[in-house]
């Protein structure tokens, strides 16, 4: 059974800067791809960045230019930087791994962007 574990979430100021890790039990180039999701009270689950075993990377338009997703390929871990945050990041992140017929997701991390 593949493990997702998030970790890096917390309370933070608007304007500053987080970075979410996502720790994989499995070789990340097993997977399709790997992303991070979002849901915010009372919003649907929606995807905020992911990165292809080829490398490719797609964002959210909401946080083009803010965040970031990399990968470390030696510690099976993908990793989310969010820069300038908003209060409107303030969500449940999700850690995603696809593959051709399975979906797998991690507990979820609290990003709080408040003053």
């Amino acid at each position: 059974q593949v493990q997702l574990v998030e970790s890096g979430g917390c309370l933070v100021q608007p304007g500053g800067s987080l970075r979410l890790s996502c720790a994989a039990s499995e070789s990340i180039f097993s997977f399709n791809a790997m992303g991070w999701y979002r849901q915010a009270p009372g919003k649907e689950r929606g995807l905020v960045a992911a990165i292809t075993s080829g490398g490719r990377r797609n964002y959210a338009d909401s946080v083009k230019g803010r965040f970031t997703i990399s990968r470390d390929n030696d510690k099976n871990t993908v990793y989310l930087q969010m820069n300038r945050l908003k209060p409107e990041d303030t969500a449940v992140y999700y850690c995603n791994a696809e593959r051709t017929f399975d979906h797998y997701w991690g507990q979820g991390t609290q990003v709080t962007v408040s003053s």
